[in-house]
């Protein structure tokens, strides 16, 4: 293929020079580098495309006819290339993102507005997946998920500060019942337990006591698989709930719900947006990541 686009190429800089001597200067090449390849196209399509004499060089019949076709071909060709160069050097095409709805409400969304006035020439295409999914093999730029679910081998650029989560129960909840004072006292209580929608697996809550991480599998006669539902099931009397803090100030501070262990719920890494490692990142990627960013971009944390 790259004999032909150099014949081509040679042959359109002939035709236009009427010089094999000219359109060698052009091409930065030899004069007899020139005659020699488009000697190996007329041999290739089985037709003479030039007429050579000692003084002039001139297209054949079948040569002007085959110019005709080929430059506006070729004027094609020069474009594409040219609108490569320009998304390679400014933002803009298609941008493909995973998410979990986490990640949208409390990432994009804020910020999409904006965002989109910024750089019109950008186009965004959202998947919101709590799957692990693997953006390289999926087609996806880019990905939004917590910190410690991010590959070792990706890029990782903060986009919140960290997170919290919160064991919450209704007013009503807990006038029949004492509020928990260690997660251990949770096997008493009716808790909303919570499937994992990616394993489907129920999860279990996780807390931390002198520096120790640890988990518990806590027992309810509730199982959901979205934390909306979760907390909806918690302000209508349900149970408890284990839920990030941020959902929750409001209902705190209204008193709708009451919050319990406090002190073994500590601040996490919160959530990031990744990438492939890879030596040029796109314009359009960039500046996504400059927009969300509240850290620099760095490795795989741990």
């Amino acid at each position: 293929m790259s004999d032909e686009l150099a014949g081509l190429t040679a042959l359109l800089s002939v035709a236009e020079k009427r010089s094999f001597t000219a359109a060698a200067a052009e091409l930065r090449v030899t004069p007899s580098a020139v005659s020699q390849t488009i000697r190996g196209l007329e041999e290739r399509v089985g037709v003479r495309l030039l007429q050579r004499t000692t003084r002039s060089v001139g297209l054949t019949e079948a040569g002007a006819r085959f110019i005709a076709r080929l430059k506006p071909a070729m004027e094609g060709v020069r474009e594409a290339f040219e609108s490569i160069g320009e998304l390679r050097d400014r933002p803009a095409g298609l941008l493909r993102l995973t998410l979990p709805r986490l990640g949208y409400e409390l990432v994009l969304a804020p910020k999409l507005s904006a965002f989109l006035a910024a750089y019109p020439d950008i186009n965004l295409d959202v998947s919101i997946d709590e799957a692990l999914s693997d953006i390289v093999e999926q087609g996806f730029d880019a990905g939004i998920r917590i910190g410690e679910m991010v590959e070792r081998d990706m890029i990782g650029v903060r986009v919140t500060g960290d997170l919290r989560m919160a064991v919450v129960g209704a007013p009503s909840y807990f006038a029949a019942r004492r509020k928990p004072k260690h997660p251990r006292d949770l096997h008493a209580h009716d808790c909303i337990n919570y499937r994992q929608r990616t394993l489907g697996v129920v999860y279990r809550w996780e807390f931390t006591e002198d520096g120790k991480d640890f988990e518990i599998a806590v027992n309810g006669r509730m199982l959901l698989n979205d934390g909306a539902l979760m907390l909806d099931a918690a302000l209508d009397g349900l149970g408890l709930a284990y839920v990030l803090e941020s959902g929750v100030r409001e209902h705190l501070a209204a008193k709708r719900v009451v919050r319990v262990l406090d002190a073994f719920c500590v601040p996490f890494p919160g959530l990031f947006l990744y990438y492939p490692s890879r030596a040029h990142i796109a314009p359009k990627l960039q500046a996504l990541v400059e927009f969300l960013k509240v850290g620099r971009p760095r490795s795989k944390r741990r």
